[in-house]
Order: C-alpha cells, then sequence, then structure tokens
C-alpha cells in the first residue's frame, strides 16, 4: 500500500500546500487501485501531478467542513466536462448530509431524484454511501469510528488484503480520543493532524497538538507517526519538535507530494 499526500495544509489551503487530501493505492485484479480520502481546497488541481483523476476509484471523506471535501465540486466539473468526460461514477463515502452539503456548495441538487432546472445532479458523478464500522473497498477494508471533533467526523483505518498489505489510520480532525488510541492500534503509519501548538488553552474536542498525535500513536502502538493538517500560521518544525519526544519510533511531517510504502512485513 502506497501512501502520497496530495494537500496537507490545515483549516486552509496555504502558501505551498493545498488543504487536506491523501492518495492510498495498492494492487487490484492486475492493476492499481486509487483511494482518495478528503479533497479540500486546492487538492483537485494538485492531484494531477500523481494520477489522473479520471482514474481514481473511490472518495472518503472524513468530514464535511470545507478544508476537507470542498473540492469534490471540481473533481465534478471534471467529470462531468473534461475532454473525456463523463467519467465513471465512483463511490464516495461520507457522512449522512455529504450529497446535500456538496450539492449546495455546487448549486445543484446531489440525489438521483431531484435534479437543478439544467438537469445536473452530482449523483450521475458521484454514489454516496454513508459511513459503516466496516465496508470493503476494493483491496482495502476500510473501518471509520467517530472522532472528538465539533460536527460528525470519522478516522479512517485502511487495511490491505494481502499477504503483507500495510495498515494505517487517517485521525481526520479530532481532539483527543481514547476511541482513536483504541481504533490505531497496532497499524503501521497513523497519519494524524496537529492543529494546534501544545498549551493548556487549547479549545477541547477539536483538535490535537503535536505532543498529542505522537502520544496517540504511543499509545496505540503504531509503527510510525506522520503529522499533517498543520495551519499555514503555525511553524510545521515547531510542531514536529514538540511531538518526537512523546512517541519513540519515527515521526515526520507530511508535505505535498510525500509517500510512504506501507508494508507489515
Amino acid at each position: 500500500m502506497k501512501l502520497t499526500v496530495v494537500g496537507c495544509s490545515g483549516s486552509l489551503s496555504g502558501p505551498e500546500s493545498p488543504a487536506s487530501s491523501y492518495l492510498v493505492q495498492a494492487p487490484y485484479q492486475d492493476r492499481v487501485f486509487s483511494l482518495l480520502m478528503d479533497c479540500g481546497p486546492g487538492a483537485m488541481g494538485a492531484l494531477y501531478r500523481y494520477i489522473d483523476p479520471h482514474e481514481i476509484d473511490a472518495i472518503a471523506l472524513s468530514h464535511l467542513h470545507a478544508d476537507h471535501c470542498l473540492d469534490l465540486c471540481g473533481y465534478y466539473v471534471a467529470a462531468r466536462y473534461s475532454p473525456n468526460a463523463p467519467w465513471p461514477r465512483r463511490p464516495v463515502y461520507a457522512p449522512a448530509s455529504a450529497a446535500a452539503r456538496l450539492a449546495r456548495a455546487y448549486e445543484v441538487t446531489g440525489t438521483n431524484s431531484e435534479v437543478s432546472d439544467s438537469g445536473a445532479s452530482l449523483a450521475e458523478q458521484f454514489d454516496w454511501h454513508t459511513w459503516q464500522p466496516t465496508q470493503q473497498i476494493g483491496p482495502f477494508l476500510v473501518r471509520a469510528v467517530l472522532v472528538a471533533h465539533p460536527v460528525e467526523a470519522y478516522g479512517i483505518r485502511v487495511e490491505e488484503g494481502r499477504p503483507g498489505g500495510g495498515t494505517m489510520v487517517y485521525s481526520g480532525d479530532t481532539g483527543p480520543s481514547e476511541d482513536l488510541v483504541q481504533f490505531a492500534g497496532g497499524v503501521d503509519l497513523l497519519l494524524v493532524e496537529s492543529a494546534f501548538l501544545d498549551g493548556p488553552d487549547n479549545p477541547p474536542g477539536m483538535h490535537l497538538s503535536g505532543a498529542q498525535a505522537a502520544a496517540i500513536g504511543q499509545a496505540a502502538g503504531v509503527g510510525a507517526v506522520v503529522i499533517t493538517h498543520i495551519p499555514p500560521w503555525h511553524e510545521p518544525q515547531r510542531v514536529l519538535a514538540e511531538a518526537v519526544p512523546h512517541f519513540d519510533g519515527p515521526v515526520s511531517l507530511a508535505t505535498p507530494g510525500a509517500s510512504w510504502e506501507i508494508s507489515s512485513y
């Protein structure tokens, strides 16, 4: 399984990175299966550096804050109007209100039964699925768990089925969460948000500091921690420095284009 960072800026797109978006790929039926996790502002254009977006097989949205989902409107435009359109209709795994949320963003309706005056519907391109505790998505067994955020938000665990296939957890946006510790138990890589600096005044149930993110990895016994979702107003190296003392293994920063080959061997 390969993880590639498409965008990693927290809360909004940054001067050097799109907002949250991650590409997870693995062999499947004599080809490479591609799962896109989150699609924040700027992600759709950047995605062309790593894959023809026409080849995305499935999409997963951790939650519906703008910095994690709004470039799905750009995906819809490309899927409907680019030279090789229409693209195949793709499954989107997301919170229950995703179809309506994205339809409002693009000003078309998001169900099969309702269309705009132009006849357009997001359902032409997206097959909406509400998150279940477990779902099979191509070669991946994908699990979802509610995490600590002001809106319905999920951590996502991806397990590759083939022998030696890796395991990873993407935290999405979360505050400290014992459920996330249990959910991430023993995975090879934890991709974890760190939107806060360490300090006593951070609001609860919203985001993690680097120290808290690394501590989750330590408690969960993961193989490696990758820090992501740092907003443009924080210095990434400071977040990393806060994280390193709290995890015994490798800790690194997500950067656009960075990739990891994840294996259980």
